[in-house]
């Protein structure tokens, strides 16, 4: 038998795929992640319902499947995940040809109906599809904020951390593995602990982390940023294998929007934690998301968001245009009220005016030093991270295959030789 399996979505769905593939590969199927070509007796879509495009996309994924499915390249079709979960009563009745339909955390229903065995001696196992050197780690599933534009909750549930001893068994998995760079992500890092141990525990788990052997950057992924975890950011002071590194979506800065989004902290909050993180760790880089266009947002509003991160200097930023979501306060009970076009505007003037502080900061880089670790190697560059760098998501650093010799999953000393708005260039440091 093989079973191809197409990911879609965050990377926790990532992770979700890899352990699929962990079970399936132990008991001897053969199995493949991500094919440039599906060619199966099953292919498993992993679905993403988390906004509209994503929905589509995820959709038009299942649309295709059928096509190859008549044209015989798949025998069968199995739905996974966010959008199953969500849509599952919606889409069965109209997408009769998909054979089997899974939400979310149903590996073992989906092991089960290919008549095998769920395997649970391995449930902290994984064939990762990442570079062999970094791995994503999910400490937890769910989520038990509010917010009012977000459909997580239901689709994903309530918090639920993962035991302690089960993440760290994992990321010791990884690390024989030769993994050396973990990143952490949940649909909210500041939560973790408290539904099973009553308290924030992230910080004991970061510093549980750092003493693995052969892990040596752990990457901080969606923390939320109320009651963010006390001591978190003094250890990252303190501990250099923790990048001076947080994901942490503000969402807004305007105390209008915020309260409308039912994010539990205002302006005030917000800039008390950003100054704390920047008086303690001056070079730290902050990633960080917003969402224009949600109802109510006013011009005075965005005005405000876009003086915010004018006068914050953000390293890293991403935004998003709101698109009501059905189940949502939000979406069912307050109109859609900026226009598409006035959505739009404001995305561009905020993605341009970061853009062009990524330039000016990543200018003042040049002629700096900085350790890296090589991912791959693209036509004449190798291209590598710093510690300040996510992957796929932030900067990346381009070396010249003529600067030396490099190789993949290793730390090299850079010096940075030229710099353009999203990338930086540089020249090994021959030791």
């Amino acid at each position: 038998m093989r079973v191809d399996i197409i990911n879609l979505g965050c990377s926790k769905n990532l992770v979700d795929s890899e352990k699929l593939l962990s079970q399936l590969r132990s008991q001897g199927i053969k199995t493949r992640l991500d094919p440039t070509r599906v060619n199966a007796d099953v292919l498993v879509i992993n679905t993403c319902g988390f906004i509209l495009d994503a929905k589509e996309e995820s959709v038009n994924t299942i649309l295709e499947a059928i096509e190859a499915k008549k044209n015989g390249q798949i025998n069968k079709i199995y739905a996974m995940g966010c959008l199953i979960q969500r849509y599952r009563n919606e889409l069965e009745p109209e997408i009769p040809e998909v054979d089997a339909w899974f939400g979310v955390e149903q590996i073992p229903e989906i092991v089960a109906s290919l008549n095998l065995a769920f395997n649970p001696e391995i449930l902290n196992h994984r064939i990762t599809s990442t570079p062999a050197h970094y791995a994503y780690l999910k400490v937890s599933e769910g989520c038990s904020r509010k917010c009012s534009f977000c459909a997580i909750p239901d689709i994903r549930g309530a918090h639920v951390s993962r035991r302690m001893e089960d993440i760290l068994e994992e990321a010791t998995f990884l690390a024989k593995k030769g993994v050396k760079e973990v990143l952490l992500i949940a649909q909210d890092l500041s939560y973790y602990g408290k539904d099973l141990y009553h308290e924030s525990m992230l910080v004991p788990l970061v510093r549980n982390l750092s003493d693995i052997k052969g892990i040596e950057w752990i990457r901080l992924h969606y923390a939320y940023p109320a009651n963010f975890p006390a001591g978190l950011i003094d250890l990252m002071q303190s501990n250099e294998k923790i990048c001076n590194y947080l994901d942490i979506p503000f969402q807004h800065i305007s105390d209008n929007m915020l309260k409308m989004m039912n994010r539990g902290y205002g302006k005030k909050e917000t800039c008390e934690l950003i100054d704390e993180i920047r008086s303690k760790i001056p070079d730290a880089a902050i990633r960080t998301t917003f969402l224009v266009g949600h109802p109510g947002e006013t011009d005075d509003d965005f005005d405000e968001l876009l003086e915010f991160v004018r006068q914050t200097r953000f390293e890293r930023l991403g935004v998003f245009t709101y698109s009501p979501e059905e189940g949502t306060r939000s979406g069912d009970l307050l109109p859609d009220d900026v226009p598409e076009d006035v959505k739009q505007e404001r995305y561009s003037r905020l993605m341009e005016l970061q853009q062009q502080i990524s330039a000016e900061m990543n200018n003042a880089r040049i002629g700096q030093e900085f350790q890296v670790i090589i991912d791959r190697t693209d036509g004449e560059y190798y291209v590598g991270r710093s510690r300040y760098d996510s992957p796929e998501v932030d900067n990346e650093i381009l070396i010249p295959l003529t600067s030396g010799m490099a190789k993949h999953g290793e730390f090299h000393q850079v010096r940075i030789t030229k710099a353009d708005d999203y990338d930086l260039f540089a020249d090994l440091i021959q030791t």
